[in-house]
């Protein structure tokens, strides 16, 4: 009776979503003005059901009820408590309905908390997220019921795909999920201010918080996403430009670009119409990167679906929602004031120029993903990898890197550039100086991987300059998370070059009590050992390592693994991690000589691509607290107007330079 119950409960909250739709839209007219106030506990209700409908699937899993079809394909009786959790949204229908859930609570989250926005206002944005959630619950009820039964239950579930039996498998995907949902919001809001013509910064100001908590939920799981490969793949690649990988990155471009635009909105009162379109291009990429995941167009180990009927659904759910997202702003867009004006040079140009670059990056990383899907329509197969992505977008990150380096040391709306100079010298030695240490110590590097390095010295010096001549006391927390975010750009993208140029890989055939280089690496096979885990059984090797000239030795682990629900051999890689990089082994098949294959690897500087990662969402994470505490002072505040900038600017360091 559980599954009944929860399919029953998700059909009350796809009701209640239909009624949050048809309320508000009638609540936004002369005649419905008396039903504004019953939306909200309609929005509240619908996200409750939701998320005990998707509370019971859990259950379902917990106790393996084989009658269920989707526990039954997806789950084993035998497999470990945190996989049976996880693996509720390890598989389509579960993942779908975690996605419906979060935008319910989303909603009812904004139905109780936000005050900001005038009523009407609030009212359009509910009925936008009903109408954008309604869609997904149509896919669900009627092409992908989690709640199917099977009759008769077979004796024992097929299990999940071992791949997928990994810890990463209960962060990454909630976190992506939470991400899509977030832009789903923004979506939203920027649908709400047009019907009701308020775009302007209080309707900014409301948005901001969901899509700086969308951004750091997918950059979270973009880093969680890349670990989790690098680490159960075993091959040895952190990014490797797969169209599954670019459906979440083309979603956090937009992110990045519409957050940018929308702190200058809430801010200044500028760039209002570039933040509606953005909020629509944001949200658009999630559902493009929803279609290739789901369509069955894509063959990728993190793919979920090969129905191409779900991908059809999908499509039109994409075609509905962004056009008439689109057709709504062409209406609007005479409606939307330009905004305050501002010069070139300055923060509000810097900013608008990096969005741009922003979105440029996001179109060669859509055209190389859709690229080989429409040639391979017309019969003609081709690949699209980092020989293209690699250099095309270069000409584009570099000059953003410079960009992001000045833009925060601007002046709000017109600088005069002389204390600028000044304060770029430092950056600019930093950059020298990496320069000349690349080319003393680094022999032969390549273009990329040497611009890498250099601009990611220059980005770390100037990253923190924002902070000189301040009072670090008092100086907003917000200013720290967009410190600490430029730096973990800086941080990631020294890791990325690094990895680039200085990486050794060695693939060796070894007998037992053989020694083995690599980098500056020996490492001995002395044996191969077969272990049992809780729902598989290994082959695992005992590899001692010895670092130069050092007499401390370390022992490493690498596995074959084998599962047998269902029967799949995988890899499970040892990693040794020390301050400049990491020594990465996978251990392969016997072969008819009794030699063991290794794949050796050693990887300076590669953990940095991840601590890179942390900081960029911490300094996320920092910015939203400092942001939500500084509106809540504020909330009693006659609303902000953007004020001329003053005749004789004050030096870039001071506090009104960064306020």
């Amino acid at each position: 009776m559980i599954a009944e119950f929860a399919l029953a409960l998700l059909w009350l909250a796809a009701a209640l979503a239909l009624l949050q739709l048809g309320l508000g839209s009638y609540a936004l007219t002369v005649r419905g003005a008396q039903f504004l106030p019953a939306v909200r506990p309609v929005a509240v209700a619908q996200g409750v059901l939701v998320a005990v409908s998707f509370a019971l699937l859990i259950v379902l899993f917990v106790r393996s009820d084989l009658s269920v079809k989707l526990v039954a394909a997806n789950s084993h009786s035998l497999k470990p408590l945190i996989y049976k959790i996880s693996g509720t949204w390890g598989n389509h229908e579960g993942s779908m309905l975690l996605w419906i859930t979060v935008m319910g609570l989303a909603g009812g989250l904004i139905a109780l908390l936000e005050r900001r926005l005038n009523d009407r206002t609030l009212i359009a944005t509910l009925a936008g997220q009903a109408f954008v959630s309604l869609g997904f619950y149509a896919f669900l009820l009627f092409a992908s019921n989690p709640f199917e039964r099977l009759n008769p239950a077979p004796a024992e579930g097929n299990g999940l795909n071992p791949l997928l039996q990994d810890p990463g498998l209960a962060f990454h995907p909630p976190t992506l999920y939470i991400g899509y949902v977030g832009l789903s919001i923004a979506f939203s809001f920027a649908i709400g201010a047009m019907v009701t013509r308020d775009v302007g910064p209080t309707f900014a100001r409301a948005m901001r918080p969901w899509v700086l908590g969308a951004w750091i939920f997918l950059t979270l799981g973009i880093v969680a996403g890349s670990w989790w490969a690098y680490y159960t793949l075993g091959w040895g690649g952190w990014w490797f430009w797969d169209p599954v990988e670019n459906a979440s990155l083309m979603p956090w471009l937009a992110a990045t670009a519409l957050l940018h635009s929308v702190s200058v909105l809430a801010t200044r009162g500028a760039l209002k119409a570039w933040t509606v379109m953005l909020a629509v291009v944001a949200f658009s990429m999630s559902m493009v990167g929803t279609f290739l995941v789901r369509s069955g167009i894509l063959t990728s180990v993190h793919a979920f679906a090969v129905d191409p009927e779900r991908g059809s659904f999908i499509l039109a759910l994409l075609a509905i929602y962004i056009g008439g997202a689109l057709a709504l702003f062409g209406l609007r867009a005479s409606t939307v004031t330009e905004g305050s004006r501002f010069h070139l040079f300055s923060r509000e140009g810097a900013l608008v120029m990096n969005n741009v670059l922003l979105v440029g990056i996001l179109g060669i990383v859509l055209m190389g993903t859709l690229y080989p899907l429409v040639t391979e329509a017309f019969g003609t197969k081709v690949s699209v990898g980092p020989p293209y992505f690699n250099p095309v977008s270069a000409i584009f990150v570099f000059p953003m890197l410079v960009i992001m380096a000045v833009g925060p040391l601007m002046r709000w709306r017109q600088d005069n550039g002389k204390k600028l100079i000044n304060l770029m010298a430092a950056p600019a030695l930093a950059l020298a100086v990496a320069l000349a240490l690349v080319v003393l110590f680094a022999g032969d590097i390549a273009i990329l991987p040497l611009l890498g390095l250099i601009f990611a010295a220059g980005l770390a010096v100037a990253s923190i300059l924002p902070l000189w001549k301040r009072n670090l006391r008092r100086t907003p927390a917000h200013i720290y998370g967009m410190v600490l975010a430029h730096l973990g750009i800086a941080v990631a993208l020294a890791g990325m070059a690094a990895e680039s140029a200085f990486n050794t890989e060695k693939l060796v055939a070894s007998e037992i009590g053989q020694t083995h280089t690599v980098g500056p690496w020996s490492i001995e096979l002395q044996g191969i050992d077969p272990i049992a885990g809780p729902n598989w059984t290994a082959l695992e090797a005992r590899l001692v390592t010895r670092y130069g000239d050092s007499a401390t030795q370390t022992v490493m682990n690498p596995q074959s693994r084998m599962f047998s629900s269902p029967p799949t051999a995988t890899s499970h890689a040892a990693l040794l991690t020390r301050w400049n990089g990491q020594l990465y082994v996978v251990l392969g098949e016997e072969g008819d000589d009794g030699r063991w294959q290794l794949r050796l690897w050693w990887k300076p500087f590669v953990p940095l691509i991840w601590y890179g990662g942390l900081l960029i969402g911490l300094g996320g994470i920092l910015a939203l607290v400092g942001r939500t505490a500084r509106d809540l002072r504020r909330k009693d505040q006659p609303e902000y107007e953007p004020v001329a900038a003053p005749a004789d600017p004050k030096p870039v360091g001071g506090r009104e330079a960064l306020a």
